[in-house]
């Protein structure tokens, strides 16, 4: 069955829910740019603390699920180049979203999955379930 023909969550309540999740670690993270309220696409910024940081985009895998791939490469850039790429990501599309969680793990709380990461199983635990 295509995954396009599945219902999508208002992008206003996801990224709400991805704010609640790292706030639920005692983990900042805010909404740095807003975007359209239903349809906005979303970047996620993962700051380290350390001058450098992350940006996770959301794409289709080969088979249409969901998948985040790091879009600015592997590896951790310089805090600059992650914002460059944001900015260039923003001129594309003016109702993007952009949330910075700021985590010197460099957790991103993201639970679909994400490229070049290994497959972790559901978290089925109680305190996982009630978390948004």
């Amino acid at each position: 069955m295509p995954h396009s023909d599945e219902p999508r969550l208002k992008a206003e309540i996801w990224v709400k829910a991805l704010i609640r999740r790292a706030g639920a670690e005692n983990v900042p993270a805010m909404v740095v740019r807003r975007g359209d309220d239903t349809s906005g696409t979303v970047l996620v910024k993962v700051n380290g603390l350390d001058g450098t940081a992350m940006v996770y985009a959301r794409a289709r895998a080969g088979d249409g699920s969901p998948v985040w791939i790091p879009g600015n490469g592997p590896a951790p850039v310089a805090e600059a180049e992650a914002d460059a790429y944001i900015e260039r990501q923003r001129k594309f599309d003016p109702d993007l979203w952009v949330v910075e969680i700021e985590d010197q793990a460099r957790r991103h709380f993201l639970q679909e999955k994400v490229e070049g990461e290994e497959s972790r199983p559901p978290d089925l635990s109680a305190s996982s379930l009630f978390k948004i």
